[in-house]
């Protein structure tokens, strides 16, 4: 398709070079595994791209269809890659691990757990020192809202619009995207309060947010104040007062809203919001299964750069490098209320599971990715915001570290959503050139750049020309 689109901008971008060969495909051919996509697979999988990638190998950034084409992997399995893929340090413990022991489960000792329980808690503030360990973030929030429920007594939890916390029937609820839902009963209990989004919300504008680049709407906000955390905390408020009981179980938010198109609220939101949950008994949970790991670069937890300390915090995606496991965090007290009877986990917490946990904060530490994350992300922040200043349809670019979004709009005035036809075009031409990126926000008109935390800014000069030179094509096409 590339070569068909008669272009007089043709893409100077080169992709820089890789010495890893990857193996030779030999599985079934490219037809049959469509044949069985359609025939053995959950429809509900839906894949990307109007020609789905067939994909066979991964090295560190990198990805290689079964053609051997590579692609410059900046959406890393949806923000779940963190230290790049198959890293050769998680690869080299988990083979040792397999041929040690597998699966035990919880009844008995084994040291990969009591290792890695030790190592992780160790990167938490006090009083945040107990682990709980599960397979996925939709579990991990699922437990997140019981252990709430059960400490306080308390049974509304309230979470953001256009946050998502997971696809179980349990956090359906939290979860604020109309897409998610399904036409049953879930999610009793929770109430979704607005989303102090100061690019698409009523209020905010050039100084609200911890980020490199800010919005082009300019703030009425003065050195020291910011009017529209005030807006947004007065329907905070609003909500407490009009929607839930005198007293919660808890409220939960991202740091930064991963599915949602990397939403920043703005500063001291969080701090307030925290502030006015415990005044009503309620608990604080931190979803960081995007923004941890040293993701955000000036900190190693997403809930860091807000200054709060939460009460419960949950861990996915990146955990792993891949690998499904995920965890709950919080304190020996609330931890205590799940003691009280049986709650149990199979696999949650298995040698091999904690031995790629261990590994990939190796990884982490040895390979200074939360380092690379701030210095790299910033440039591509900086970067892709004289894209935004090129482009009108370029409407917003924001973000902390290597959590960025790019969001398209039909013009910055109204800021209205590029239509979707179009974000494909230019989403499918950014493929075709080989960078892989990711979707995101209410109408899919944001761009979720998240890439494993080991790409260079090399990298990034590649990534950003082809987004580029998708742009050029764009307008041309229009007119």
């Amino acid at each position: 398709r590339q070569q068909k689109w008669k272009s007089s901008v043709s893409t100077q971008a080169k992709m820089p070079p890789c010495d890893f060969i990857p193996e030779k495909y030999e599985s079934y051919p490219y037809e049959r595994m469509q044949k069985i996509r359609e025939q053995n697979i959950a429809p509900s999988l839906r894949t990307y791209y109007k020609k789905p990638l067939l994909l066979h190998q991964g090295h560190m950034q990198w990805l290689f269809d079964h053609e051997g084409q590579r692609y410059l992997d900046l959406f890393a399995g949806i923000v779940t890659v963190s230290v790049g893929h198959c890293h050769p340090k998680v690869t080299m413990a988990t083979q040792k691990q397999l041929a040690r022991l597998w699966h035990t489960t919880n009844i008995y000792m084994y040291p990969p757990i009591h290792e890695y329980a030790e190592k992780l808690t160790s990167l938490f503030p006090d009083p945040l020192k107990v682990v709980y360990l599960t397979n996925s973030g939709s579990e991990a929030n699922d437990l997140a809202m019981f252990m709430a429920r059960l400490h306080t007594r308390n049974f509304d939890i309230i979470s953001l619009r256009g946050g998502y916390h997971g696809g179980s029937p349990y956090t359906l609820g939290l979860t604020s995207l109309t897409s998610y839902k399904h036409g049953v009963a879930n999610g009793f209990g929770c109430t979704a309060t607005m989303l102090p989004d100061v690019f698409r919300g009523p209020w905010g504008g050039s100084h609200c947010r911890d980020s490199p680049v800010q919005t082009v709407r300019k703030c009425s906000c003065t050195e020291g104040t910011c009017l529209a955390k005030d807006q947004y905390i007065e329907q905070f408020k609003d909500t407490l007062n009009t929607s839930v009981p005198k007293t919660v179980a808890g409220f939960i938010a991202e740091p930064i809203q991963g599915v949602n198109g990397a939403v920043q609220y703005p500063r001291n939101f969080l701090k307030e919001a925290y502030q006015l949950i415990r005044e009503r008994g309620g608990l604080c949970i931190s979803d960081e299964v995007q923004t941890g790991f040293g993701r955000t670069g000036s900190h190693f937890w997403g809930f860091q750069t807000h200054g709060v300390v939460p009460d419960i915090v949950t861990l996915a995606k990146g955990i792993g490098n891949g690998f499904p496991m995920a965890a709950v965090v919080t304190t020996k007290e609330i931890a205590n209320s799940l003691a009280q009877n049986l709650h149990f986990n199979t696999f949650g917490g298995n040698p091999l599971a904690c031995v790629v946990g261990a590994a990939v904060l190796d990884a982490i530490e040895e390979d200074g990715l939360q380092k690379n994350s701030e210095d790299v992300g910033t440039y591509m922040l900086l970067e892709l915001a004289k894209l935004r200043d090129k482009f009108e349809i370029v409407g917003d670019v924001r973000g902390k570290g290597l959590m960025i979004g790019v969001e398209m709009v039909t013009d910055k005035d109204s800021r209205h959503p590029l239509p979707a036809e179009e974000v494909n075009q230019i989403w499918e031409d950014c493929k075709d050139m080989g960078v892989l990126i990711g979707r995101g926000g209410l109408y899919s008109q944001t761009f979720r750049i998240k890439p494993p935390m080991c790409i260079t800014k090399r990298d990034v000069n590649f990534a950003v020309e082809v987004l580029h030179t998708a742009l050029q094509r764009h307008m041309e096409r229009a007119t």
